[in-house]
């Protein structure tokens, strides 16, 4: 059920994002009386779903779900109509028109793309406002994953900042990390401060461990006390006897102050039954919620008791049980923001720069050894959607791969938008066009490493898929 709620949101975004994009290209060539034949969301290669002509153009649904295109009469593109192009031109072909028409026709996509990321980020800070757990007042502070912790930082460490920059939220961590050269860090350690200073940059740290890393694995987490919330009926957890307000401190006799550790934990017994659970339960009716002490791990209040529970946990490693969360226990302190119109789209803006200029900064990864690796295809990008249908999280994804689509598409690579605006730009500048065998010849090489491209990031999915490593 998780993967077709996660191939569901991922379809629907991706279907979204497409059409948008050709309507950027669709609009300013109907401005301009060039004609488009075709107008697709997927590829009809060898058949279409449905298609119908309005007009002079043929509207339509492929089969095949890896993108989209329109057709535009008179313009060498990935449909390779060497038959159109040996006629004479025609006014409402795409070659007739002048130079500047033609640039801001393929300029359409990507200028939609941009200006629908900053649009999503806007109306999701208008509509749900910012709400963000502050890591850097952690009760317990943070926990780390091996590569990082080999690198100097410590479980219950507090990052305060990177480089300099304050880190307040998850979020900051990762795009510091990846988006810019960390090699130094201030952090809270056992109530005192200090200064880490690291041999290589954590972003190198993080790519060259990544084959080690256990699947789902993130670099950093909250440390949270494991108190149990609710439990999933039928599941190990109440056969067990887990009630609500329980707290879990060990796992098969090794101590587990944490959410993180639990999980861990249970990952090493999966499918196996008479599992020891310790658990402390709280006496009477009082408030089941730990006391908060920021130099030690949680502790449980004083009217309670100790008790060893045997329960199966499943194949998957889980106990069937749904933690109390973060907000619902002393200490840990949160942001709520709530933006008028203005201050929507101008947060927007800043959260749309932030996110593409991060992104871009991290392709710098891809040309350092086994960045080659960490190429993604579509199993990865459906990955990233949340496992229950969540708007303001379907939203927030889409508007981020709405501006990794604009700066894919900006790539100087011939047969993408961008190859395209490079070779009009020389035309603009040179007063030349570029043969039409040369454009062939390029579109087709353009194709060809694009189409590579696509091979090396979904056989990485399908290599990590087998692995368990996706």
């Amino acid at each position: 059920m998780e993967i077709l709620v996660k191939a569901g949101q991922f379809l629907l975004s991706l279907s979204f994002l497409i059409v948008l994009h050709e309507l950027g290209h669709f609009i300013p060539a109907r401005l301009f009386k060039t004609r488009v034949e075709k107008f697709f969301l997927f590829f009809d290669i060898k058949g279409a779903l449905f298609q119908r002509k309005i007009g002079e153009t043929v509207y339509g649904i492929g089969w095949l779900p890896l993108g989209g295109y329109v057709k535009i009469a008179g313009m060498i593109d990935e449909s390779m109509d060497k038959e159109q192009m040996a006629k004479p031109p025609e006014p409402w072909e795409f070659r007739s028109k002048p130079a500047w028409q033609r640039i801001i026709i393929m300029l359409g996509g990507i200028t939609v793309n941009l200006i629908l990321g900053v649009l999503i980020y806007s109306m999701v800070l208008f509509v749900w406002g910012e709400q963000d757990l502050r890591i850097d007042k952690a009760p317990y502070g943070l926990s780390f994953v091996e590569p990082l912790k080999e690198a100097g930082l410590q479980d219950g460490d507090v990052i305060l900042s990177l480089e300099g920059q304050p880190v307040r939220y998850t979020d900051d961590f990762r795009k510091a990390v990846f988006g810019s050269q960390v090699r130094s860090a201030e952090v809270l350690r056992g109530g005192v401060r200090q200064t880490l200073d690291f041999p290589v940059e954590l972003g190198q740290v993080l790519l060259d461990q990544s084959k080690e890393m256990k699947r789902g694995t993130t670099p950093i987490n909250v440390n949270l006390p494991t108190i149990v919330d609710r439990l999933n009926p039928g599941s190990g957890a109440e056969k067990a006897g887990l009630r609500s307000g329980d707290q879990i401190v060990s796992i098969g006799g090794v101590a587990t102050p944490y959410f993180g550790n639990v999980v861990e934990a249970l990952a090493g017994f999966a499918g196996q039954d008479e599992v020891a659970i310790g658990i402390v339960r709280q006496n009477g009716n009082g408030d089941k919620r730990p006391a908060v002490d920021r130099s030690a791990q949680p502790l449980p209040r004083m009217d309670s008791e100790s008790l060893s529970l045997k329960a199966s946990v499943d194949v998957d490693g889980k106990l069937g049980f749904f933690p109390v969360a973060y907000d619902a226990l002393d200490g840990y302190e949160f942001e709520d923001l709530q933006f008028g119109p203005v201050a929507a789209l101008a947060g927007g803006w800043d959260k749309a720069w932030s996110t593409l200029s991060g992104y871009v900064s991290s392709l710098r990864f891809l040309f350092r050894p086994g960045g080659s690796q960490q190429l993604g295809g579509f199993i990865t990008l459906g990955s990233i959607f949340s496992p229950e249908w969540n708007w303001r999280s379907f939203w927030n994804i889409t508007a981020l791969l709405s501006l990794i689509l604009a700066f894919m598409n900006l790539l100087p690579i011939p047969a993408l938008d961008g190859g395209h605006v490079m070779f009009l730009l020389f035309e603009m500048i040179s007063g030349r066009k570029p043969s039409e065998r040369f454009m062939e010849y390029s579109t087709l090489i353009g194709l060809l490493f694009v189409g590579t491209l696509m091979l090396v990031a979904n056989g990485n999915d399908l290599w990590k898929w087998f692995t368990g490593q996706l």
